[in-house]
């Protein structure tokens, strides 16, 4: 900042605070359509669901046992921008994130202030990563890495390395060289170890090695069948009377029927069945027998109102 440059904060987590939690029993707002916890949005002072939008009024004392001792946990964007306001008040700071850029032309009109060097810090999630080139920025901060890592999916180590050397290439683009931080409490991590040497040779032929052994892409193709209804016992015996023909035809390649991270969305039960086929075996031949096992499952009385979505490949 006393060098006249910019700095770009790469935060992948909107709102305030992920977690607002009691310190007497440990008890945390849940949204009542979806199994997930509110996010706090100090701004509006509002708890909000970030998978189907309901909210509600910050709460004055606990839901569970009445005391008033309620406190945030972790941060999003929006606390970034606070305390970067209390430690740097002289710094224009901007934040990037879904809830600033709502509005049309909102996102443009923040790229294009920051490109006018009229915002000195600027907070964002993602959508700042890619594709964009400022003259002046020196300083990028990957805050919670480990969040990215740990995140449960196969994907997780190949998206996090994506994500911090995309934002990592906005330093220093234009003149002398930019400096990038990455927060962890595993620097020596081996992706991190790669994301430093921007090493992408290494980290594709151990993410390669890995999926050719477990079965996973681009080895096996990969499709998911995400049985929902309202009723949990209904989506139980649904994805059963999918996996169990299925299992018949392909007795190593199918996982499952298991619910996801988050069992609940928008008040519909989900469980998913994960069929692997090997590169050489017929999609065509899977795809006919899914189709063929959906339409059973329509016209079967006790389903009435389940809904089949199936992936192909899921990102």
């Amino acid at each position: 900042l006393n060098d006249n440059g910019q700095v770009i904060l790469f935060q992948n987590r909107r709102g305030f605070a992920p977690i607002v939690e009691c310190q007497r029993c440990g008890w945390a707002p849940q949204c009542q359509n979806c199994d997930v916890s509110l996010t706090y949005h100090k701004q509006i002072h509002t708890l909000k669901c970030h998978y189907c939008g309901f909210s509600q009024q910050f709460l004055s004392k606990c839901g569970a046992c009445g005391h008033t001792d309620l406190r945030t946990k972790s941060f999003g964007t929006e606390r970034i921008e606070e305390e970067l306001k209390l430690r740097y008040p002289s710094a224009r700071i901007g934040r990037m994130d879904w809830d600033t850029t709502r509005r049309k032309y909102a996102y443009q009109d923040i790229i294009d202030r920051f490109a006018r060097h009229e915002i000195d810090i600027l907070v964002g999630t993602q959508m700042l990563t890619k594709g964009l080139d400022f003259d002046h920025v020196k300083l990028v901060g990957v805050l919670a890495a480990d969040t990215m890592m740990q995140y449960p999916d196969f994907r997780a180590f190949e998206r996090a390395f994506q994500l911090m050397v995309q934002v990592a290439g906005r330093a220093g683009r234009k003149g002398e060289r930019g400096h990038v931080y990455i927060q962890s409490y595993k620097p020596e991590h081996p992706l991190l170890l790669d994301v430093q040497r921007s090493d992408y040779e290494h980290r594709a032929k151990l993410e390669l090695d890995k999926r050719k052994h477990f079965h996973y892409p681009p080895f096996y193709r990969l499709i998911r069948l995400n049985v929902r209804h309202r009723d949990l016992d209904r989506v139980n015996r649904a994805s059963e009377a999918l996996a169990r023909p299925l299992r018949k035809r392909f007795p190593k390649e199918v996982l499952g029927p298991e619910f996801p991270a988050i069992a609940r969305v928008r008040n519909q039960y989900h469980k998913n069945i994960m069929l692997k086929l090997a590169m050489g075996e017929s999609l065509q031949m899977a795809k006919e027998l899914v189709t063929q096992l959906i339409e059973q499952l329509k016209d079967h009385s006790d389903f009435k109102g389940v809904r089949v979505v199936v992936d192909v490949d899921p990102q």
